[in-house]
């Protein structure tokens, strides 16, 4: 199966790895870990995780307060957002495909 980021959602994961880099090389090294082990996951099983709105399901990191929403179409998994679960929740919905 293949995946890709929508660009908003590349644009927060990087931010994320920034900020906790900037905290400590290693945590922020965790969270790309952390993120990755996620992403594998949810390719190997890509409906294990509830759909919360419609076809957007939502995957939630260990130990960072963050959640991985995305949408499965054919053999393609999109990650629409990598958020923080304190910030702007529902801002990910102007990313999906109409």
């Amino acid at each position: 199966m293949r995946w890709k980021f929508h660009p908003r959602a590349s644009e927060e994961y990087l931010d994320a790895c920034r900020y906790y880099a900037e905290i400590e090389a290693r945590l922020g090294a965790a969270f790309v870990r952390n993120v990755e082990a996620a992403v594998d996951e949810i390719l190997r099983h890509p409906l294990a995780w509830p759909a919360i709105e419609e076809d957007v399901h939502r995957r939630f990191l260990k130990r960072f307060p963050y959640a991985i929403y995305y949408t499965v179409e054919d053999d393609l998994v999109l990650i629409v957002a990598v958020m923080h679960m304190k910030r702007r929740p529902g801002s990910w919905h102007e990313r999906l495909p109409e």
